[in-house]
């Protein structure tokens, strides 16, 4: 077999050069998103965090949590716009980890692609420096892989995984959680990366909207609308935990409010949210009412316009809504924790949305 004729990575559908060109792109945000105690850049085979940072605390706990985007990356790839949704990827994450206490200090990314486009994969990575950087984390290292043949030339995921630290006796959790607690909610910047399945199907198969609609409701079109980015709370989270006393957080994501508070509550206690307490976002009633969704199935699925919930003794609400409105993150008192009756369920949701 001739030289001319062989087999070769490129031939086979893998780019190295332009790996490496977008290695060379992505540098200059990978930058922006560091913290002091990061050694070194990218391009080693691993990113170095000085541990010693953590000799300030008594018993430090690191926490750790990886997530995706899922399927609102189709909505990147149908847009052609890939600088927004690895803020998502971040938020995913990070508010994942700040729920226990933890403030997070890293995270690594991992991009799949069909074929890499160099400008693409760095505008990917811009989007989770700057995630990063809104989340107070460093971006120490990722990965990028081009996987012809397993996914088409303009299909790509994205994932992450990050790691924060929490002093023991400032862990956040269950085992602070007392009757008469109060439920504050935190308002979500829409969709979020959760239940796009759904959305999808509503949207596009059902109602066979197209991205570029104007939806009056929305005050943009749909596309817009559906690849707005995840609000990331952990800032707010973490100088909420310092600025007055907080029992739990709760990340609204899959599987809705409900069953994410369900997962912070201890054994005998019940919360009670009340609906009439916000008005979901118009993106939330127009899928139930395009996709005829049931609200059962609407609230297991979507926010409903609640990112964050935190769980406060009553003595700090006034002093949690004040510091939460100075960051500008808009929140509310939703409901209390009970004693839990008997068949009731962990959580759960009363009254009617506030029109």
């Amino acid at each position: 077999m001739s030289e001319t004729t062989g087999a070769s990575y490129a031939a086979a559908g893998v780019d190295i050069e332009a790996g490496d060109r977008a290695v060379t792109l992505m540098k200059q945000w990978v930058r922006k998103a560091t913290r002091p105690e990061v050694i070194g850049g990218i391009g080693g085979f691993a990113g170095l965090f000085d541990a010693s940072a953590l000799k300030r605390y008594e018993r430090p706990l690191l926490a750790s949590a990886t997530d995706g985007v899922g399927t609102k990356v189709d909505i990147a790839r149908r847009m052609g716009v890939y600088d927004t949704i690895g803020r998502d990827l971040v938020g995913m994450v990070v508010d994942d980890l700040v729920v226990c206490g933890a403030e997070p200090l890293f995270m690594t990314d991992y991009i799949c692609v069909g074929k890499v486009y160099p400008e693409r994969v760095a505008a990917l990575v811009k989007g989770i420096a700057e995630g990063c950087v809104l989340a107070g984390c460093a971006l120490v290292g990722g990965e990028t892989a081009e996987h012809p043949g397993l996914l088409g030339t303009e299909e790509f995921d994205v994932a992450g995984a990050g790691t924060g630290v929490v002093e023991e006796d400032r862990l956040l959790g269950p085992d602070r959680i007392h009757q008469g607690d109060v439920v504050i909610a935190i308002a979500s910047s829409g969709l979020h990366s959760n239940g796009y399945s759904l959305v999808r199907h509503v949207f596009f198969e059902r109602a066979r909207w197209e991205l570029d609609r104007e939806v009056p409701e929305f005050g943009r079109t749909l596309g817009e609308e559906l690849l707005e980015p995840t609000r990331i709370y952990a800032l707010d989270c973490l100088a909420l935990a310092r600025g007055t006393e907080v029992h739990a957080f709760a990340h609204i994501t899959g599987g809705g409010l409900a069953s994410n508070l369900a997962r912070v509550l201890p054994e005998g206690l019940h919360a009670s949210v009340d609906r009439s307490s916000w008005t979901p976002d118009p993106v939330f009633t127009t899928v139930g009412k395009l996709g005829g969704v049931l609200r059962p199935e609407l609230e297991r699925t979507l926010n409903m316009g609640v990112g964050m919930i935190a769980v406060v003794p009553p003595e700090s609400v006034d002093t949690a809504l004040s510091l939460l409105a100075d960051r500008g993150a808009r929140a509310w008192v939703a409901g209390e924790i009970r004693a839990r009756e008997a068949d009731s369920p962990a959580a759960e949701l009363t009254g009617e949305y506030a029109s």
